[in-house]
Order: C-alpha cells, then sequence, then structure tokens
C-alpha cells in the first residue's frame, strides 16, 4: 500500500540553503509549501529564479511574505498541517547585523516566535529550525562540539540564532513539540549568496579586481558543499527527538538530547578545517585566474577559526559530509559561469 505524501513547509525557500532543501524534498515525493519574504538583502531576481526552478514541480507551493506578518504562519499551518517544518528563513549575516539589528530582530526573533506559535497550535511530527556555528561564538575549544557550552555570542546575529535555540527549547519543554536545531558551518555551492566569500571571491577574481583577504588570511572554516547539508537536513527529518529522563550507558557522550524536552542541536558541517589561503587557491584553479588579494585584519564579529565535530550527525543518520573544497568550487564556479554567461 502507497502512503500519501508527507508535506513540508520550508522557509526561506527562495534562499540558498532553502531552495536546496525544498527542491530535495520535491524530487523525494515530499508536498513543499515554500515561504519567503523576497527581502531585498540581496538580489531579489536570483531568489526569483531559484523559486521558479521550484515552480516546475507540480507539489510546490509559493507563498510570499513574511514571517513577522501577524496571522500569516498561523494560517499555513491551519490550512496545509504540515508534518514537517524546516524553518531556515532568517536575516543573515554578521557584518550586516552591526549596521541593522533591528531586521534581525524582527525576521529571527519575531519570525521565529511566530512559527512557535503556529506549532502550539497545530503541532508537526518535527520541528526542524536553523541555526549557526556562530553560535558557538569565543569558544576556543575545537572541533566544536553540540555538548560545548555557546554563550559569548560575538555578533548580534549570532545572539539571535542562539536565542532561537533557546526558544524553541522552551515550546518543546511546555508543549512537547519534537524539535531539532541545526548549527550550519559556512555552507556554499551553486545558486549561493553574492554576499558569502565564495560569490563575492569568484566575481571578483572575474572581473580583474582585488578580493579582501581579512585576517590576512589565517582564517580557517569548516566549509561545507551545499549538497552534503541538505542531505544530512533531509535525513534529519526521519531522526525525531524523544525526551528522555536522565542519562543512561546507551546514550553516546556526544547526544545532545535535552533531559527535559525532545529537542536537540546537531551540527552539520564538513569535520575538517581549511585554510582561507586554500579555499582562495581552490577558486583560483577553478577559474584558471590568480586573484589579486588586499590582505585586510579581522573585521569585528567574527572569529578566525571554526570547526564541527560531526558524530552526532552520523549517529542519528549515517551521513557525513564528504565533497572536498576542490570539487565543491568547481562546481560553483561553473554554475555561476552560465547564470551570468561570464
Amino acid at each position: 500500500m502507497s502512503h500519501p505524501p508527507r508535506t513540508a513547509l520550508v522557509t526561506g525557500s527562495a534562499g540558498f540553503i532553502g531552495f536546496h532543501t525544498a527542491e530535495r524534498l520535491l524530487q523525494e515525493g515530499w508536498i513543499v509549501i515554500g515561504l519567503d519574504a523576497m527581502t531585498e538583502y540581496y538580489d531579489v531576481a536570483l531568489k526569483e529564479k531559484r523559486h521558479e526552478n521550484l515552480a516546475k514541480f507540480p507539489s510546490f507551493s509559493s507563498v510570499i511574505g513574511r514571517l513577522e506578518d501577524p496571522g500569516l504562519v498561523m494560517s499555513l499551518f491551519d490550512t496545509h498541517r504540515p508534518d514537517a517544518v524546516v524553518h531556515l528563513a532568517a536575516q543573515a549575516g554578521v557584518r550586516y547585523s552591526i549596521d541593522a539589528p533591528r531586521s534581525y530582530v524582527e525576521s529571527n526573533l519575531i519570525g521565529t516566535f511566530e512559527i512557535l506559535e503556529a506549532a502550539r497550535a497545530f503541532p508537526p511530527k518535527h520541528m526542524l529550525l536553523a541555526s549557526t556555528s556562530s553560535a558557538y561564538g569565543a569558544n576556543t575549544e575545537m572541533p566544536y562540539a553540540e555538548t560545548h557550552k555557546a554563550d559569548s555570542q560575538m555578533s548580534f546575529y549570532a545572539a539571535t540564532k542562539k536565542a532561537n535555540e533557546s526558544m524553541a527549547h522552551s515550546y518543546a519543554h511546555l508543549y512537547k513539540l519534537p524539535t531539532t536545531m541545526f548549527r550550519f558551518f559556512t555552507v556554499y555551492g551553486p545558486w549561493g549568496r553574492p554576499d558569502m566569500a565564495l560569490f563575492k571571491f569568484t566575481k571578483a577574481i572575474l572581473e580583474g579586481a582585488p578580493i579582501d583577504v581579512y585576517n590576512h588570511g589565517n582564517m580557517q572554516r569548516d566549509f561545507t558543499y551545499i549538497d552534503d547539508l541538505v542531505s544530512g537536513i533531509v535525513a534529519l527529518i526521519d531522526a525525531v527527538p524523544e525526551q528522555v529522563e536522565g542519562r543512561d550507558g546507551n546514550i553516546p557522550e556526544f547526544e545532545s538530547l535535552s533531559t527535559v524536552a525532545p529537542w536537540r542541536v546537531v551540527n552539520i558541517g564538513n569535520g575538517a578545517p581549511v585554510q582561507l589561503m586554500e579555499f582562495i587557491e581552490a577558486i583560483e584553479g577553478a577559474i584558471g585566474i590568480e586573484a589579486q588579494k588586499n590582505l585586510m585584519p579581522m573585521q569585528p564579529g567574527d572569529v578566525p577559526a571554526t570547526w564541527a565535530a560531526a558524530d552526532l550527525l552520523h549517529h542519528l543518520t549515517g551521513e557525513r559530509p564528504s565533497t572536498s573544497v576542490q570539487d565543491g568550487v568547481r562546481k560553483f564556479v561553473e554554475w555561476y559561469r552560465e547564470y551570468y554567461a561570464v
């Protein structure tokens, strides 16, 4: 007997990660309701093109609106009763949060509150909400493990994401809402965001312009290719957290499951830090042009290194990100040249 298709609400479906996640779910037979505000933080035409690609699937429905618009999210939950909610919509960017902090309050705090309230009224089987590796803040113990303390965020963006984790935990505890928080690590790939390093570097190199290399290149990032990330997200949908009373010998030491709520946080990262200069070399190799490098000091709110412990993701799903920086960057450059005809 065939089962009816499951329904997912994906917020931020015209965003980089949301688009790829919605596309994967559609390919796997899900009904997807995609909510996006089409904000002007970066090129709206790129967002619209992503939604156009999703619209080729008859099981995709596009909703344009802001999370924080009163009643909008509640009505979507009421109408569609999603089995899973993948909440990826957010005001992103560490540096922009210094210039425009209010937009982070509205989107990340109030918007996530609207999601949680709707889930309380119409509980899905699983809530999956995006956080960030920036939540680890000033923590210098590497690799970052989900069980580490994360109490010293270095940017307002990271602070709002850590707040989302705490907000979701309280709702998971009070209303028994199974919830997984993702902490993403420097995601890159085709259809990426124009404000991120790979996009900016590729554009500048092709135009013969110099690139700004912060902290004089002494940076390490756990670069995660988009297909690996989405595989982790989709696999985690069926890894529904269950509340446990206390700890016993059967629970791995790296398990982040709360003892008072069906809630956990999971890193999705490659588990292997890459030097920024090595990343730039991969871009130069894919394009065939050497970059002009403008060496700069560290930017406010930034951290010199990120590195994910990926054991929990593998334990829960069997997934382990594996795409090399060289392969991932090459695929991005191929997409960029085709999309922009350069």
